[in-house]
C-alpha cells in the first residue's frame, strides 16, 4: 500500500497533469486540486503538496522583495552619508609669516590646507560654510611670538558663527615671548551657516612650516 501511494505521488509530481503548476494557477485550477482530493484519495497528498509549494513560493517572493527594498533603502542612506561628509583642517601658512596687529578686526585666511573634504572651507574667504545641518566639532589654536623678551604678546582670535563670536582663545601678557591658546567645542550648525576666524584689532599671529596656528572642523552627525 505504501509503495502504491509513493508511486502515485511521484506520478502526480512529475507527470504531465496540467491541473497542477508551480505558479499556483488560477482559481479554476485550485478548485480542480481540491476536487481531486475529494475524488481521488491517492492523489490528495500530491494536491496538498502542490498547494504548500505554491504558498512557500509566494512567501519566498514576498520576503525577497522586502529584502530588496531594505537593501535599496540602505544603499540610499549610505550614499547620502557619503555625499554629506564634511571635514577640514587648515593652517595659517607654510612659510614664516606674522599677521597683524591691525587697527580693526579682520578675517584670518588660512592658506595651508591639510584636508578639505566636501570643499566647505574656502582659502579665498577664510570661511567654512556648513553643507548640511548637524552637530560639528570645531577647534582653533592661535600662536604668536612677541619677538623679544618683555615685549607685548598678543596672541588672540575670535571664532565666529555668522559674524557672532562663539569662542575667543587669547594670550596677552608681558611674561612670555611666545605662547598659544586653544578652543575646542561642539556646535549645531544649519546648512549655509558660516564659520570663520577674526583677528581682533591689536592682536597678531605668527606661524611657519611648523603650523602653530590651525583651524579645524568636521561633521559629527546630521540633524536633518
Amino acid at each position: 500500500m505504501r509503495a502504491l501511494v509513493i508511486i502515485s505521488l511521484l506520478g502526480c509530481a512529475f507527470g504531465e497533469d496540467r491541473v497542477f503548476s508551480w505558479s499556483g494557477g488560477n482559481d479554476s485550477q485550485v478548485d480542480a486540486n481540491e476536487n481531486a482530493c475529494l475524488t481521488d484519495v491517492v492523489s490528495c497528498g500530491c494536491c496538498l503538496m502542490k498547494k504548500q509549494i505554491w504558498k512557500l513560493e509566494m512567501f519566498f517572493n514576498m520576503t525577497l522583495n522586502e529584502l530588496q527594498r531594505n537593501l535599496e533603502r540602505a544603499h540610499s542612506v549610505l550614499n547620502n552619508i557619503r555625499a554629506s561628509r564634511s571635514a577640514f583642517s587648515v593652517a595659517l601658512t607654510d612659510t614664516r609669516l606674522c599677521i597683524g596687529p591691525n587697527r580693526e578686526d579682520s578675517v584670518v585666511k588660512y592658506s595651508s590646507v591639510f584636508v578639505n573634504l566636501g570643499d566647505g572651507y574656502s582659502t579665498d574667504t577664510g570661511a567654512f560654510v556648513a553643507p548640511r545641518s548637524g552637530i560639528y566639532s570645531l577647534a582653533l589654536t592661535v600662536y604668536s611670538d612677541a619677538g623679544a623678551p618683555g615685549a607685548t604678546l598678543a596672541a588672540c582670535a575670535r571664532l565666529r558663527l555668522n559674524g557672532r563670536t562663539i569662542a575667543s582663545p587669547s594670550e596677552n601678557n608681558l611674561q612670555d615671548q611666545e605662547d598659544s591658546a586653544s578652543a575646542v567645542l561642539a556646535v549645531q550648525l544649519h546648512a549655509g551657516d558660516r564659520v570663520d576666524v577674526a583677528l581682533p584689532a591689536g592682536c597678531f599671529l605668527c606661524d611657519n612650516n611648523n603650523h602653530y596656528n590651525t583651524f579645524t572642523g568636521f561633521l559629527l552627525y546630521t540633524t536633518d
